[in-house]
């Protein structure tokens, strides 16, 4: 027993006689243990196990000679307690802020991808309207009985004939004030209703059989969301026409001028983003319900709002901005009365 040496190879602890230490008289475990989510187990072998005593028995995975020298111990990482009183102030990155463009900033017209059904639902509007036009809403094809849309002008249509006979009519809009009844355009002047439907126009021009229809302005729903990229703000309107509408951006402006032929009115928007945007990462997308504006944002976060306020502004059907009348500009104005179906 005294001639005999306790082999330290890992996962070896035998006691062998030197004379007889062959290449092959030691089986062991030639990496390191590992202890990991419980399992314990040696990185030279696949073998797992939870159980510490079956982790010791696992047979070694190597073959060599025994060896009576101890592995060196692993060394232990010095602490440096002269800096433990020492306080580390952590300062996080500051937000990088872009400079914010004035309002003025030149707007850009975007281009719109069009879904193909609102293409389809668009032709097939047209070419209803255009079978109106050719079926009863010309000069060639006037029902007979109509009568002249101008103010005052009391003819009907016969027959070809009405047509080169004079309309007298007044071309200005009726006004009541002070019990007084008379047509802006002229200064005649009466206090029956009777008469004063009775006056004959002072102008002279052509009849007017059919109505033009005016382009009004509508409202639409809008509804905005936000992910961490982009913004996006829908507009709820059916059958927008893209080739009468605009829609233009600045890096904080929105504007748009939406045309929806069934209902020949516009929808108009003007607003200040509440952040940066890039123009050249937005797009438009139209579909037959709605209208969707994809803008990318330039700074990172979250909107609390979409828009700035900013005083009211009254837009006219040809998209121009109006200031907004006086108080006393508007009740200077006398009541005025359209009696155009009368």
């Amino acid at each position: 027993m005294s001639n005999k040496k306790l082999c330290y190879n890992r996962g070896c602890g035998q006691h062998y006689d030197p004379s007889q230490n062959g290449p092959e008289s030691c089986r062991h475990h030639s990496g390191e243990p590992v202890f990991h989510d419980a399992y314990k187990g040696w990185s030279c072998c696949k073998k797992k196990c939870t159980d510490f005593t079956e982790f010791l028995n696992i047979p070694g995975c190597t073959l060599s000679r025994h060896s009576d020298e101890k592995p060196p111990e692993p060394t232990k990482q010095l602490v440096d307690k002269s800096k433990a009183d020492e306080i580390i102030e952590y300062h996080p990155p500051k937000p990088v802020t872009l400079e914010r463009p004035p309002f003025e900033t030149p707007l850009v017209n975007l281009k719109f991808e069009v879904s193909a059904a609102l293409a389809e639902q668009l032709m097939n509007l047209q070419k209803n309207e255009t079978s109106n036009v050719e079926n009863g809403f010309s000069e060639e094809n006037i029902p007979l009985g109509t009568q002249c849309k101008n103010n005052a002008c009391k003819t009907t249509y016969n027959d070809v004939r009405t047509l080169s006979t004079p309309c007298q009519y007044h071309p200005g809009y009726p006004v009541f004030h002070e019990g007084l009844k008379f047509w802006s355009c002229c200064t005649k002047r009466t206090t029956e209703f009777e008469v004063f439907l009775n006056q004959v126009g002072c102008t002279t021009g052509q009849h007017v059989w059919f109505k033009e229809k005016v382009a009004s302005d509508i409202e639409c729903r809008l509804d905005w969301h936000q992910t961490a990229n982009h913004v996006f703000v829908t507009i709820f309107g059916k059958k927008c026409d893209p080739s009468n509408s605009k829609i233009q951006l600045s890096p904080i402006r929105l504007k748009t001028s939406l045309y929806f032929p069934e209902q020949d009115g516009t929808f108009f928007k003007d607003m200040e983003l509440r952040g940066i945007i890039s123009i050249e990462e937005s797009s438009v997308l139209m579909t037959p319900t709605k209208v969707e504006i994809k803008l990318k944002k330039k700074e990172a976060g979250s909107w609390s709002k979409l828009e700035f306020p900013r005083p009211e502004v009254s837009v006219g059907n040809n998209g121009d901005k109006q200031q907004p009348q006086s108080v006393s500009s508007i009740t200077s104005k006398v009541e005025s009365v359209d009696l155009s179906c009368i």
